[in-house]
């Protein structure tokens, strides 16, 4: 599992805590993401697609949701592991 797969679930089981399953409705509409298990929040991105497009996505979806709070949760749920990445591998949405 990739830092940016453990970024995804986090950003998804953070939204849970505000959306209830809603959340996960909405990630399974993000192209190139595979839950594998809800209760520990295990994601997967795809082999051979950006997984930086992929995470831009998935907070997209939530923020058409519930606006620009979306994006801030998204941003406090991914910090402790955006922390590791370098600049460049940070994906646009969690900047």
């Amino acid at each position: 599992m990739t830092t940016l797969d453990q970024i995804a679930g986090q950003i998804i089981k953070e939204q849970e805590l505000i959306i209830g399953p809603l959340a996960w409705d909405e990630a399974n509409l993000v192209k190139g993401l595979s839950v594998l298990n809800k209760e520990t929040g295990q994601v997967s991105i795809s082999e051979g697609v950006d997984k930086k497009l992929v995470i831009n996505q998935l907070v997209k979806e939530y923020e058409v949701l519930f606006g620009r709070a979306a994006r801030e949760v998204c941003r406090e749920a991914a910090r402790g592991l955006v922390s590791t990445l370098s600049q460049d591998e940070v994906p646009s949405s969690l900047r």
